[in-house]
């Protein structure tokens, strides 16, 4: 199965804070660094509230001055707070089902997909592989049905099935029913931070 990527982000990146940051743990006051740049007092200011976007050139020297690696502004958090609603919606290809990416993007590790199953849903007419050593689902509500070629698992509310991930499998819901659940991939399948 081929998922279809999450589009990209329409909010830009927020790098203000992390320059402000840097700046202040220096010690430097804004027209020092201002002095350093070359740029006015003004819009460093604007760029430390995210009220306007340097040029990467701008960028790459505001950094400079502040010893700071330039990636290190896009970097992610080590703690991250990702409600439901703002989760991006995906496709893993099944039918009637409502997908959303619950781990950051560009989460490597690990990726926790949450599927809205309705009446019917199904992953297809044939089995599917994933890319990853390990895939785990974990029925919130409802109940599924996990195929493989030699064994049929049904999954209840708070069960949850381990398997690796390349193994061929399929899924699908009755048609009187819906389910919600949680589904694992260690290491991630996709980078999500892709288009």
């Amino acid at each position: 199965m081929r998922p279809v990527h999450p589009r990209p982000e329409e909010a830009q990146p927020r790098i203000g804070a992390r320059l402000r940051e840097s700046r202040s743990a220096q010690g430097l006051s804004l027209s020092e660094l201002a002095t350093a740049t070359g740029l006015t007092k003004g819009f460093l200011s604007r760029v430390e509230r995210d009220e306007t976007s340097p040029s990467v050139a701008t960028l790459v020297q505001i950094c400079q001055v502040l010893s700071l690696p330039i990636g290190d502004l896009f970097a992610e958090p080590e703690v991250q707070h990702l409600p439901l609603d703002a989760a991006p919606a995906i496709n893993m290809g099944g039918r009637e089902v409502e997908e959303r990416l619950i781990t950051p993007r560009g989460q490597e590790r690990v990726q926790m997909i949450r599927s809205r199953m309705g009446p019917g849903a199904s992953s297809g007419d044939r089995p599917y592989t994933v890319s990853c050593d390990l895939e785990v689902v974990h029925v919130l509500s409802g109940r599924i049905t996990v195929r493989f070629p030699s064994s049929s698992h049904e999954l209840n509310a708070g069960d949850t099935l381990s398997f690796p991930g390349r193994e061929p499998h399929s899924w699908s819901v009755a048609e009187d029913a819906h389910a919600e659940v949680i589904w694992t991939l260690v290491p991630a399948a996709w980078s999500g931070t892709a288009v």
